[in-house]
């Protein structure tokens, strides 16, 4: 491209910028106006919208947990004892409930395991629960992940009744 035709194409580029913003900048609370017309909102105004503070992160430059601060796996264990004997103690397996009665379970164990840590913890909690019938048959469960062996951890527990068993994992991830 020459020079002429590199700044033909740059002024284009300029102008369009310029009729974007000014027509943001023609937005009046209730209406917008456009060439063609315009049409009338009762929301609020686009341009001068609600200001809301802008929160702003600092880096903590912490690279690993404080001693204090390491994956409870024990506590985590117990938080998925009490909430399988509290929910599954007298159900039976049936398929069609089985996918809400995991999703219920699910939120239960990690909305307790994030009270067991507190407000200042830098672990992502990531929950996995199957919940399966009991009819004989053998079932093994596996999982992969990436991480670090020494900060990140899991917790396992498996519960059985009669018509049912139910298996349950706490990954604890470490932020960084």
């Amino acid at each position: 491209m020459s020079t002429s035709q590199l700044s033909i194409v740059k002024k284009r580029w300029q102008d369009a910028i310029n009729r974007v913003s000014l027509n943001l900048k023609t937005v009046r609370k209730g209406s917008v106006s456009t060439r063609g017309g315009s049409f009338h909102s009762d929301s609020e105004d686009i341009a001068d919208g609600p200001k809301q503070p802008t929160v702003l992160y600092e880096n903590t430059f912490q690279l690993e947990p404080k001693d204090n601060q390491k994956f409870p796996t024990k506590k985590a264990e117990d938080v998925m004892k009490a909430i399988f004997n509290s929910n599954l103690r007298d159900k039976k397996y049936h398929s069609d409930s089985s996918k809400t009665l995991t999703t219920h379970l699910t939120e239960l164990i990690r909305t307790q395991v994030k009270q067991e840590l507190g407000k200042q913890n830098r672990f992502k909690i990531v929950v996995l629960v199957l919940v399966g019938s009991m009819e004989g048959q053998g079932f093994r469960c596996a999982s992969r992940c990436l991480w670090y062996p020494q900060f990140d951890r899991f917790a396992e527990y498996s519960y059985y009744n009669e018509h049912l068993f139910a298996v349950g994992t706490v990954y604890g991830v470490y932020y960084e």
